[in-house]
């Protein structure tokens, strides 16, 4: 058995190259960029007006110079026609282009009509209220890194600076396995002894999340020959196969035998973990399998912090989940602190509270629970008022 973290380093030290692709830009969200990007311009491109108001050289006393002559009117994406000259200011919008002679807006707020294309303004100090070109990026500036995942700020910065089909990771190529006499499809009424089976669409749910490309190979019987067809069915068509039930310690949990027939270098087979001890990790050349246990809730838990990750590593993003601390709102214990363990919580007015949970089949405390809260090897009991690091699902 393994500790997590050294399970995870193992998952994302693998080696790998992974193919690109051209998309637009609209349909880039959530992929990975694949190269990075550069502005082609300053921004903002020119000086303008942060605010709507009146535009006027304030290295001149304004009250000695009130009122002022509005020479022009300049709205956003017009060009100013007129040269400010003392005593003079124009009119302007906010994102307009400040005009020469400018070195000032004031706003709109500070000022009264005092005649015709006349203002005086009804202070005497005020900001710049002015947007200068290149403050936020310049020409050549380097405005998103390889490897980046792209949210909708980040396709406003693409526009920004005119990358309408930036080049992206090709999206992970995901088969999903599940595996055990006792399950049918949720389409079918369970007979006696029987459950439906949810892994596998619950699965295909996360993996999609990432984003990646999950395809479902259907349901293994508990005998080697069929499950070793279906995984090497698997192993052609993608880049990770997530396989679920048939690794633990019963007569019937033989998935890391088969995995090692069919030529998978198998680099763990438990975690110290709870729930998700019983995870198998193996590569077979470019192909890369996890053996995740039947156990829904240790299934769901594993793929958000060790297979999500690692999906995001073959796509060339670090994926660095959020994590903070806050107060826990009662007094927790539990019996055994030999592994780490994950336990699902909501949290209320700053503050951390387990969900009732009767264990990794519960899989219905996790449609209320909103973060795992982490409770490391050797803790057994933490106090209402300790802080505990809690991560989001």
């Amino acid at each position: 058995m393994v500790l997590f973290e050294d399970a995870l380093k193992t998952v994302l030290s693998q080696e790998f190259i992974k193919a690109h692709e051209i998309v637009t830009l609209s349909d880039s969200l959530g992929r990975i960029l694949a190269g990075d990007i550069f502005s082609d311009m300053d921004m903002p491109p020119f000086d303008k007006s942060a605010v709507d108001g009146y535009a006027f050289n304030i290295s001149q006393d304004i009250q000695n110079l009130n009122p002022y002559q509005i020479v022009e009117t300049i709205p956003a994406g017009v060009i100013p026609k007129t040269a400010l000259q003392p005593g003079q200011c124009s009119k302007i919008m906010t994102g307009a282009m400040i005009p020469h002679g400018a070195d000032c807006v004031i706003m709109v707020e500070n000022t009264k009509l005092v005649g015709e294309n006349m203002v005086a303004f009804t202070i005497n100090t005020t900001a710049k209220n002015i947007c200068y070109r290149g403050e936020d990026i310049k020409a050549g500036n380097l405005v998103l890194k390889k490897g980046t995942l792209i949210t909708p700020a980040h396709i406003a910065v693409l526009a920004s600076v005119g990358v309408i089909n930036p080049k992206v990771a090709m999206l992970t190529k995901v088969g999903i396995i599940s595996t055990g006499d006792e399950l049918v499809e949720p389409s079918v009424t369970p007979g006696m002894a029987q459950i439906r089976n949810s892994n596998a669409y619950q699965l295909e749910a996360q993996v999609r999340s990432v984003p990646a490309l999950p395809s479902y190979y259907g349901i293994a019987r508990d005998e080697g020959p069929e499950l070793r067809k279906m995984i090497d069915h698997a192993m052609e068509s993608n880049d990770v196969v997530l396989l679920t039930g048939g690794v633990s310690m019963g007569d019937f949990d033989f998935v890391p035998e088969v995995m090692e027939q069919a030529g998978i270098r198998i680099l763990f087979k438990s975690i110290a973990i709870q729930p998700g001890k019983p995870t198998v990790f193996g590569r077979h050349k470019n192909t890369f399998i996890f053996g995740l246990p039947g156990n829904p809730v240790s299934s769901f838990v594993l793929v958000e912090t060790m297979v999500k990750p690692f999906l995001y590593r073959l796509m060339g993003h670090l994926h660095e989940p959020l994590e903070f601390m806050l107060p826990l709102g009662i007094d927790y214990s539990r019996r055994n602190s030999a592994r780490k363990s994950m336990i699902p919580v909501t949290i209320k007015d700053g503050k951390v509270f387990p969900v009732i949970y009767h264990g990794s089949a519960h899989i219905n405390a996790y449609t209320v629970a909103r973060a795992l809260m982490i409770m490391e090897i050797g803790t057994n009991t933490i106090k209402k008022g300790d802080q505990v690091y809690v991560r989001p699902i």
